[in-house]
């Protein structure tokens, strides 16, 4: 893993904003992503890492992840991108298997939205 995006992880795990459970996963994922020939930097993951980390980080400690509508640019944005869906869709599941964490349908689509932009980050 690229040395600035260890380092983001290091940073929520030392500084107590995460569990180490929740940085070893989204680390994992970070990993598969790398090794599936996405470019995986703290330039183009910095972000999606931020926000998955938050994300399950307020799960397991109980606290709500608001619902809200996904705006409809958004919603045309992710139907130019199935395949990133699909894939935020497998990091939930695999999410709710490792931690118990259940990701609601609106952080499914930004976790989509991340993954669409590391996909064209790393074709360009």
């Amino acid at each position: 893993m690229e040395e600035r995006l260890a380092l983001r992880l290091q940073m929520f795990r030392e500084g107590g904003q995460a569990e180490p459970r929740v940085t070893d996963f989204v680390a994992g994922e970070l990993d598969a992503l790398a090794a599936a020939g996405n470019v995986v930097t703290e330039e183009t993951a910095g972000m999606l890492t931020s926000h998955l980390v938050m994300a399950l980080t307020r799960l397991l400690s109980g606290e709500a992840i608001e619902q809200f509508l996904t705006d409809e640019q958004v919603v045309a944005e992710l139907a130019q991108h199935p395949e990133a869906v699909a894939s935020a869709r497998a990091v939930a599941a695999r999410a709710e298997a490792a931690l118990g964490a259940a990701l609601p349908e609106s952080e499914i689509n930004f976790l989509g939205m991340h993954l669409a932009a590391l996909a064209q980050h790393s074709r360009t």
